[in-house]
């Protein structure tokens, strides 16, 4: 049972929820705060000074008032008027991810919304009922408003869910589930969607799946140095405490490590001093790919435990005070950052793979095939796994940088940090197929040197992969095993060995 306060919610405890489906409560002393913001905010609606959001119109209409007796239908109208998102579904895992989000945030006690409602989202997430949210439509700042209102709708019995495997109306679950539309009270619905929940969430799960990423990454390359015979000394670490960076140092002693009992390594196949840079720097590049990503998860950690809601609440001063916390600059950049982590890792690895096909630089037969000519072997993998590796570069250009104003100009810069999610998620999917395909390259290379000369760590590694991929002693048909093996990568299957 996960816990959420508003204070303490990790990325591990994101990825239990969004992935893991395991179920969540609200702590007793989030609903205490919770209760005592809203105190504040009824008093504060009933005086004569305007409050945004509850008795104005929202951006530029901040300026116009709305009678007392519209206000709370106001709130509905606003989850209403903004859930316009477009494109495809969000995966549930995703959905889930920002439900979780959205409801620690309001639990901080700063928003001014009833308990019931974040019980709602809760509800919705431990019953396995999951709102229909399309992927695009989010500029990043005020939140991620067209996808959390998409995300709100089911609450007012509107909108479409997932649930049980079917896409149905939201209203129809809640019938069977015997759940009440809720009607949203002063502030709801603009609690609900000010925010960056959804590319947050997002961030959250590929922080996860880079996790399990590299940590497989770093197992590969083991062995595709031992097929290649490639040098140990780089790895060494009296190099590394000259240049102390924290994730060049680990990646050097978990190689050091992973190529211990070899007997393949220092064999000077290719008669160089020097191994190429895709080997020898290593520890130096992707170091800093793990020294990114501590970076990004802990922007995210702080991201997930704030009030970014506005205006916010503070009862114990009983001021309410707007300002822009909504604003998704911080994770956009975060996102940005972790996205050419995982471009230049496929073409890290894309560069492993060409060196383990490329009979010049491994000395092994041509693209690993005993009878090249007659068989292509997997030269046609390269080409398929390029083409991933260039639309990442293509998908590297940063969104961030490219802000258009809204709503009249009163909301005149953007982080455009909903675009910069997507993006990731693309670049995670082609950069999980890019490693996946060096496993096969590294595994075949095996067929051409003795494998009992191999490490423990690459042995139980290959035959991992054995158990899935058959050697290829002639030409066969190879997408369905990629395919199997990207799937088994992103599930981690990879990282136990």
């Amino acid at each position: 049972m996960v816990k959420i306060d508003g204070e303490n919610l990790s990325v591990d405890d994101v990825w239990a929820v969004a992935v893991e489906k395991e179920k969540v409560e609200l702590a007793d002393a989030a609903r205490k705060r919770m209760q005592e913001s809203r105190r504040v905010l009824l008093r504060l609606v009933e005086g004569d000074e305007p409050v945004y959001g509850v008795t104005t119109g929202i951006g530029e209409f901040a300026g116009v008032r709305v009678d007392k007796k519209f206000a709370e239908e106001m709130q509905m109208r606003i989850v209403r008027s903004h859930a316009v998102s477009n494109g495809e579904p969000l995966s549930p895992e995703i959905v889930r991810a920002a439900m979780l989000l959205r409801a620690n945030s309001l639990a901080k006690g700063f928003s001014g919304v009833r308990v019931e409602l974040v019980e709602r989202l809760l509800e919705f997430l431990n019953e396995g009922i999951v709102p229909v949210v399309y992927n695009k439509g989010s500029i990043g700042a005020s939140g991620d408003l067209t996808q959390l209102a998409q995300m709100s709708l089911p609450l007012i019995g509107e909108g479409e869910v997932f649930s049980s495997g079917e896409r149905l109306p939201a209203i129809f679950v809640l019938r069977r589930k015997r759940m009440e539309p809720l009607s949203l009270s002063y502030k709801e619905g603009l609690a609900l969607i000010n925010g960056c929940q959804v590319m947050t969430g997002i961030g959250a799960v590929v922080v996860m799946r880079a996790r399990n990423l590299l940590d497989s990454f770093l197992r590969i390359s083991a062995l595709t140095i031992e097929v290649l015979g490639g040098k140990r000394e780089p790895f060494d670490d009296r190099i590394h405490k000259v240049r102390p960076f924290q994730g060049q140092l680990f990646v050097a002693k978990r190689i050091t490590e992973l190529l211990s009992g070899s007997s393949l390594t220092d064999t000077k196949r290719n008669g160089k001093v020097q191994d190429a840079y895709s080997i020898r720097c290593l520890p130096q590049v992707v170091g800093a790919f793990f020294d990114v990503l501590e970076y990004v998860g802990k922007i995210i950690t702080v991201e997930i435990n704030s009030a970014v809601d506005n205006p916010l609440i503070f009862p114990e001063e009983e001021k309410i005070l707007s300002g822009g916390n909504f604003h998704g600059e911080y994770v956009a950049l975060a996102l940005e950052y972790l996205t050419l982590v995982l471009a230049d890792l496929s073409t890290f690895a894309e560069r492993h793979i060409n060196r383990l096909l490329n009979p010049a630089l491994s000395g092994l037969p041509a693209f690993l095939t005993a009878d090249g000519g007659l068989n292509s072997g997997l030269m046609l993998l390269q080409y398929s796994i390029a083409d991933l590796v260039a639309e990442n570069k293509l998908l590297s250009h940063p969104a961030v940088v490219d802000s258009i104003p809204v709503s009249a100009d009163q909301e005149d810069h953007m982080s455009m940090g909903g675009t910069s999610a997507r993006k990731l998620v693309q670049v995670l999917e082609n950069t999980e197929t890019v490693v996946a395909a060096q496993l096969i390259a590294a595994a075949q290379g095996v067929e051409f040197v003795e494998k009992n000369t191999l490490s423990p760590a690459g042995i139980s590694l290959y035959d991992k992969l054995r158990e899935m991929v058959k050697p290829l002693d002639k030409d066969r048909v190879l997408y369905r095993e990629l395919e199997n093996v990207t799937e088994a990568l992103r599930d981690g299957r990879f990282r136990s060995v």
